[in-house]
């Protein structure tokens, strides 16, 4: 059996009942086979595959809470820490119902090649808890925030462990994490990002998921001979990452036409008008039928279907799985061409290997959505040396950091034999730098 099925097999078996991990953990070996054949018997004596899927350290723990009523209320709280060879943890506080400790390790998983991609100096790691923000008042926010790094700020800091938001995690809960942070350690560093801009926030760190997807997706594009301008995209989700997706795809020229939340999608054929869906989400915070109301031509739909929608490119931005392999055959027979993940890993295994197969251009999540994460790095260096960028100059950085990952990746796929196949080359990409500071790091 080969060293890959080896470790695949083990991760299986140390790990039940955790499915999202167990796929996250395939996805990447599988792609890393032929780096991975070439130097078999060295990484098998230095265990480096083994190392590399077993986190450094986890953390599980209660997060007691009061609410309106005065009824405490208990949630679980978790944090990943994957790998440090190259850098300060570096991962999102994921708050969701869905959460469990299967979920938390397939993202901080995938987070150990997404910041390696970046080229900056941080590792990988996740966190969250399955305390479910939506209909709860700001007060009980609050409470659960202040509980949450009541704990969680044992094992983080601006030099160990630098979380920022992710689903369900905003400007608000942050606010509440660093205000509780700062009050029990006695400091004031940059042990979180996605700060508000009057407390050691960057500029464009809000749109840098977004507007990095469409970066890459840009320039993945252009190298292929085809120009985004004029191009019908399909979006998922109606969050920070899809809102910012939109209104840059809609800068470049190309016209964005659905949006989606957790019970509905959108249909706008004038093009999905971003002031309005702002409004509905990041004021109102409201469901998507308030989108409809206001824009009388848009449609709206209960469940699942955006991917329904003929379109030139689709940009998953939602949650992880979201776009199955009935939805890729879909895609293809309406003339899809590209497939880029503003998510982590919102497409399934099979969907993936479908769109492979039928030749639509595929960026896999870890090089299309490093933008966030790029962004918070650089969040993390102005709050080191207690300066401020321009948004002019920190989109500067961000837009030359998505175009560097996609040739990065590009050449990577064309040097192991997969030209075009995105996945191998950012995953190969991603592991190799990693690679060379473990064993440069010795057994560790």
């Amino acid at each position: 059996m080969s060293y890959v099925d080896e470790v695949i097999e083990q991760v299986i078996a140390k790990n039940p009942a955790e499915p999202e991990f167990h796929q996250a953990v395939k996805e990447v070996l599988e792609s890393l086979r032929p780096v991975v054949d070439a130097n078999e018997e060295k990484y098998r004596k230095e265990a480096i595959l083994e190392r590399i899927v077993n986190p450094e350290r986890q953390f599980k723990f209660r997060v007691p809470w009061v609410d309106d009523k005065g009824q405490v209320r208990v949630n679980t709280g978790y944090r990943v820490q994957f790998n440090s060879a190259i850098g300060p943890y570096k991962g999102g506080l994921r708050l969701h119902p869905s959460v469990n400790l299967g979920i938390i390790k397939f993202l901080g998983f995938e987070q150990i090649f997404k910041n390696s991609l970046t080229g900056l100096p941080i590792g990988g790691g996740k966190g969250g808890s399955d305390f479910d923000p939506k209909g709860k008042s700001d007060r009980e926010i609050m409470a659960f925030c202040q509980s949450f790094m009541t704990e969680l700020c044992k094992y983080i800091g601006a030099d160990t462990d630098v979380p920022a938001g992710d689903i369900g995690t905003g400007a608000r809960e942050i606010g509440y994490m660093f205000g509780q942070y700062k009050r029990i350690r006695g400091v004031y560093e940059g042990v979180l990002t996605g700060k508000g801009l009057s407390y050691g926030g960057s500029l464009a760190r809000t749109e840098a998921t977004g507007y990095g997807l469409l970066y890459i997706t840009k320039e993945m594009l252009k190298s292929n001979g085809v120009d985004i301008a004029g191009k019908t995209i399909a979006v998922s989700g109606a969050g920070n990452v899809a809102i910012y997706a939109i209104q840059k795809a809609q800068e470049m020229g190309a016209k964005v036409v659905t949006c989606s939340d957790s019970t509905g999608w959108i249909y706008d054929p004038d093009g999905i008008d971003v002031a309005t869906l702002k409004d509905v989400k990041e004021v109102k915070r409201a469901r998507l039928t308030e989108y409809k109301a206001a824009r009388p031509n848009a449609e709206y739909h209960e469940g699942k279907g955006v991917w329904t929608v003929k379109c030139d490119i689709a940009l998953p931005c939602a949650t992880q799985n979201e776009l199955d392999v009935e939805d890729a055959k879909t895609l293809v027979a309406n003339g899809c061409i590209a497939v880029c993940e503003g998510a982590n890993m919102p497409t399934t295994l099979e969907a993936t290997q479908y769109l492979q197969d039928n030749k639509v251009y595929f960026v896999p999540g870890k090089a299309a959505n490093a933008g966030g994460v790029a962004t918070s790095a650089l969040e993390m260096s102005q709050n080191s040396e207690r300066l401020s960028w321009t948004f002019e100059e920190v989109d500067s950085k961000l837009q030359g950091i998505m175009v560097n990952i996609f040739h990065n990746l590009d050449e990577a796929a064309k040097k192991y034999g997969f030209e075009g196949n995105y996945v191998v080359g950012a995953n190969i990409a991603g592991f190799e730098k990693v690679v060379d500071a473990m064993l440069a790091q010795g057994v560790c």
